[in-house]
């Protein structure tokens, strides 16, 4: 009998293992879905989106979905996404997967979901994401990205910014002021994904011995095609 309850307790954790493993696996998925769909949306009307050439000359994409913005005068944001940068061969890498926490003080009310992107234009800043807590506008410089013909009248300060962002909300697509908001690498989100311990955000980058789902090879090829 003992055997038995041994035998099941043993069954039952390895049931839970492989559930939770899969979901984890699933949810990675949607994110990358969720982030191709907007990605779709930002090339879909090229003269009211970002400019092609910011998109040539990247270093690295991070695309967060449905980020939470909240707040009643006192407000929040908090969203989860991927980022990926260009590889030696001047191709696309793995995501990483990621989170963007950050405060904000205004007039404000109400709970809003919107998509952020962030364009990189070195590759030092997403360096300092992979060593810890990254603060856009502290630890590397931030603006509001210029949109379709507005990239024509970019300031000497906005060209100068080593990051730009964007939103979309509602279908609209706009550049965002982000200083204060911090990146950090979700390292359990990436082992749980990977399905590997103590797994490296430069190992993800580098593609070393990992295994991806097609969903992460469309991502590329999109971004392959729509930043040359």
């Amino acid at each position: 009998m003992n055997r038995f309850i041994r035998s099941l307790a043993f069954f039952t954790l390895v049931c839970i293992f492989f559930t939770t493993s899969v979901k984890a696996e699933s949810s990675g998925i949607s994110k990358i879905d969720d982030s191709i769909d907007v990605l779709k949306a930002i090339v879909s009307v090229p003269e009211k989106s970002i400019p092609p050439a910011l998109l040539h000359n990247a270093a690295g994409i991070a695309i967060i979905p449905g980020v939470i913005k909240a707040g009643f005068i006192l407000g929040g944001r908090y969203g989860n996404g991927i980022l990926i940068v260009r590889d030696k061969e001047g191709g696309w890498s793995n995501p990483a997967f990621m989170t963007l926490t950050g405060g904000s003080i205004g007039r404000q009310i109400g709970i809003q979901s919107i998509d952020i992107i962030l364009v990189f234009k070195h590759r030092r800043s997403i360096e300092g994401i992979t060593k810890g807590k990254f603060t856009l506008g502290a630890d590397a410089s931030i603006a509001a990205g210029p949109v379709g013909r507005e990239a024509e009248a970019a300031t000497d300060v906005q060209l100068k910014s080593e990051i730009y962002s964007y939103s979309r909300t509602r279908g609209l697509f706009a550049g965002l002021a982000l200083e204060g908001a911090v990146l950090q690498i979700d390292d359990e989100a990436n082992e749980k994904f990977y399905k590997k311990e103590y797994i490296k955000t430069g190992d993800i980058f580098a593609n070393k011995g990992l295994k991806t789902p097609p969903d992460v090879e469309k991502l590329k090829k999109l971004l392959s095609e729509h930043a040359k």
